[in-house]
């Protein structure tokens, strides 16, 4: 049998689950309640915005074309209707494949169809360029060939020999001087040759044929004059001598130079000096030398 104070203690025990049953099922009901109404003010919400939206978009959209349309009134009456304006139908036409037409110059290259096939020269301009300078006149018959002194055609070796006696166009036509007279011209390109000690300042390359002789002259080469020039006060120099005053060689003009002559007195007397160090009537003076101080 069950006391008095077990019987009260399951009463109790009861009352306080069928309590927390009812509050939860009225917190339920409640928040139930809550969604209900927020559901429906956002779904009022959203609707009033959208329709907003819409009417702003309609808007926009109107004052656009407003603008355009008086945009496009205020061209056509500024270019009094200069301005075409295409239809579809013109936009969506394909463009014309371009054809520059005969007026295109020639290429002045043609490729072939492979990569290692070189290209051909087709055009030179060069050539066209005298093409074009070239007179329409028929040309000069060529000029008659030189004759000898019996009025004869010359032969190959004449040719050759008259081909031999200058250097050609491309050195200025220099002649190629009579053996007879190199013994002549020799001092002369000597002198040339030894400028060197005239000017101790002044360095001149070595020539090939120095030293050799006669067979040391070049084949080519010839023998010129300064020309006469004005001084900026009318006085003689070296480059504007009266013929009078001048020497028929370089040799003569060299030796009658007075400041070649003091630099070659200079120097001759520095070689006499050398000389007559080691040469005679020394002994006494190296025998001095060599005795003792003390």
């Amino acid at each position: 049998m069950q006391s008095d104070s077990e019987i009260q203690q399951q009463d109790e025990e009861e009352q306080a689950a069928h309590s927390s049953s009812s509050s939860s099922d009225s917190s339920s009901s409640y928040d139930d309640d809550s969604e209900s109404e927020n559901d429906s003010e956002s779904d009022s919400i959203t609707s009033e915005y959208l329709v907003s939206l819409l009417e702003k978009a309609k808007a926009n959209i109107r004052e656009k074309k407003g603008k355009q349309r008086q945009e496009e009134e205020e061209v056509e009456e500024n270019n009094d209707g200069d301005i075409l304006l295409l239809e579809k139908d013109d936009e969506d036409q394909p463009l014309p494949a371009l054809d520059p037409g005969p007026s295109m110059p020639k290429p002045y290259f043609v490729f072939g169809n492979s990569r290692t096939q070189p290209g051909l020269l087709v055009r030179d301009i060069e050539v066209e360029k005298l093409e074009k300078s070239a007179p329409s006149e028929p040309a000069a018959p060529p000029p008659p060939l030189p004759l000898n002194k019996d009025n004869k055609p010359l032969t190959k070796k004449q040719r050759k020999e008259q081909r031999r006696a200058t250097a050609g166009p491309a050195w200025f036509d220099l002649p190629a001087p009579d053996p007879a007279e190199l013994p002549k011209l020799y001092r002369e390109v000597e002198a040339v040759r030894l400028r060197n000690a005239l000017d101790p300042k002044r360095f001149y390359r070595k020539d090939e044929g120095e030293g050799k002789g006669i067979k040391g002259l070049p084949k080519y080469f010839a023998i010129g004059t300064i020309l006469p020039s004005k001084t900026p006060f009318g006085t003689t120099s070296g480059d504007n001598l009266p013929k009078s005053h001048r020497k028929r060689t370089i040799v003569d003009e060299l030796v009658d130079d007075a400041e070649a002559k003091r630099y070659a007195k200079k120097k001759f007397s520095e070689l006499q000096g050398v000389r007559e160090a080691a040469g005679r009537n020394t002994l006494h003076r190296k025998r001095a030398l060599r005795q003792k101080k003390w």
